[in-house]
């Protein structure tokens, strides 16, 4: 099987990475298919299995954990597991195209670890964390709690963006766009 390339774009939530990575999958030229993870939690609002995520429970996450199903994977929040199956890479690598992770940032780098010359490890960073914070309470979608355990984490992950291939600063999306796709395209040709 001839392996393709891998495009990992991480960040901390609220960052604009599945924006960014939603962009680039629109790019025909670009021969890009999205990698889905595995998770351990539930689905939220309209996920879907197999399109969002592959929900597995527990012991079936844990089961694929000891049978080395996955190139990576953690336990992202307490209770909630995520990685990337290695068969969702062979499956696009066996049509040919390039592979896309929306991932975090120990993920990423975990990916990156593996394939250092497969892989373009972009690390897209907010304006500010404020800023991420402000976006992560437009999204209606996670509780105080939940926001302040991501806003957290948020700070944490900042300091891995110096391990990440390219840094992007997505403060207007516009220009955040034209930059990931020029990043892409240079590292593919």
């Amino acid at each position: 099987m001839k392996k393709g390339k891998l495009i990992i774009l991480s960040a901390p939530s609220g960052s604009g990475k599945t924006t960014l990575v939603h962009h680039l999958l629109k790019q025909n030229d670009l021969n890009l298919s999205f990698s889905i993870s595995a998770t351990s939690r539930e689905a939220r609002g309209s996920e879907k299995d197999g399109e969002d995520y592959y929900f597995m429970n527990e012991v079936n996450f844990d089961k694929a954990v000891s049978n080395d199903d996955f190139i990576e994977w953690e336990e992202v929040y307490k209770g909630n597991k995520y990685g990337t199956l290695r068969s969702e890479v062979e499956r696009i690598w066996a049509k040919g195209g390039n592979v896309i992770f929306d991932i975090d940032v120990v993920g990423g780098l975990n990916i990156k670890k593996q394939f250092p010359k497969e892989a373009l490890a972009i690390f897209v960073k907010p304006p500010s964390l404020e800023v991420m914070e402000q976006r992560l309470r437009a999204r209606k979608t996670d509780t105080e709690e939940k926001i302040q355990e991501r806003v957290a984490k948020s700070s944490r992950e900042m300091d891995y963006a110096c391990s990440f291939d390219a840094i992007l600063i997505n403060d207007n999306l516009d220009i955040a766009k034209g930059d990931v796709i020029n990043m892409v395209n240079d590292f593919l040709k």
